[in-house]
């Protein structure tokens, strides 16, 4: 009982369908882990004692802490409505900075090489555009527009909005796959079917839009699903394991020894643009980071040694 109804908080206030599955998880393994007592029965003591457990017996990262910690105040705040008091003795899993993996321009080309359709197309988009992989799923036919040559990424890391470039190569590929939705769309149509799940209220302001073609998915999966929301069975986006897979099949075959995956093209797509010269700024923006550090973290990969430093050695 109380699973469903932090669910239903978390679909009221329109988090993703994977942060439900997150917080969800992790509210089951606190209750597990105090003897499934109810967590009104339970305080500040056990949290702070169940988050430093992840830290030192678990050696969880810091960004997983973080997850935990975000659900258990959600749970509290939120489904029961008591403000926890600021948990001070949490030992914290220690942050650690890592470079991003970032490919060189020849270590792309063979990549791309060994994929092929919609995977060559999506991988090549996510390294044309530096979209983050499900921004690129989560594509609409309407949100590619190819008379202004750029792309409207909808609702990206934070809910904001921003534009960044269609790449002049791709746009005779994209246009093949428009019509390649528009056929399938048509089928879906014939068959009874032909809906797409729309984001926040919209299907309750348009009841019609889920049908219209521009709200279609730019890469719709094969066989069309339940939501587990509503019941209603739709066509969704292609999944991410998907990927995935296809990017670890092709590195093997591209004889790529760094262990790469999707936002290892956005990396190397942010590294070569600084490496091109582009404005850090510019960059910024194409990207979607809110804080002009984040994107700074590219300034130590670029391809100059030691901070374009010339080695000794050399001379």
């Amino acid at each position: 009982m109380l699973l469903e109804v932090v669910r239903s908080k978390l679909r009221t206030k329109r988090y993703s369908l994977r942060t439900e599955q997150a917080y969800v998880g992790w509210i089951r393994r606190f209750v597990e882990a105090n003897a499934w007592r109810h967590p009104r029965k339970l305080g500040g003591v056990e949290v702070e004692a169940f988050l430093s457990a992840l830290a030192v017996q678990g050696h969880v990262s810091a960004s997983t802490q973080n997850q935990a910690l975000s659900a258990l105040l959600f749970l509290y705040r939120e489904v029961l409505e008591v403000e926890l008091p600021w948990m001070q003795t949490i030992v914290r899993a220690k942050k650690q900075r890592r470079l991003p993996t970032v490919l060189s321009v020849d270590e792309v080309r063979r990549l791309l090489a060994a994929l092929d359709g919609r995977h060559w197309l999506i991988a090549s988009l996510l390294y044309g555009t530096g979209m983050r992989l499900m921004e690129c799923l989560r594509l609409r036919v309407k949100d590619v527009d190819f008379s202004r040559k750029e792309i409207l990424v909808r609702n990206g890391k934070g809910g904001k909005d921003r534009r960044t470039m269609l790449p002049l190569s791709l746009m005779d590929p994209l246009r093949r796959e428009v019509e390649r939705v528009r056929a399938l769309h048509e089928q879906d149509v014939s068959a009874g079917y032909g809906t797409t799940p729309l984001p926040d209220a919209l299907e309750r302001k348009y009841p019609g839009a889920g049908r219209d073609f521009g709200w279609q998915f730019m890469f719709p999966a094969l066989q069309r699903s339940v939501d587990p929301r509503t019941g209603r069975e739709h066509r969704h986006h292609v999944d991410d394991a998907v990927m995935a897979r296809a990017l670890k099949r092709a590195r093997e075959q591209a004889g790529i020894t760094k262990l790469l995956g999707a936002h290892t093209l956005r990396h190397s797509f942010a590294t070569h643009l600084l490496e091109s010269g582009y404005d850090i700024r510019t960059i910024q923006e194409l990207l979607g980071h809110k804080d002009i550090s984040t994107t700074q973290i590219y300034t130590h990969v670029l391809n100059r040694g030691g901070q374009g430093v010339r080695s000794p050695l050399d001379a």
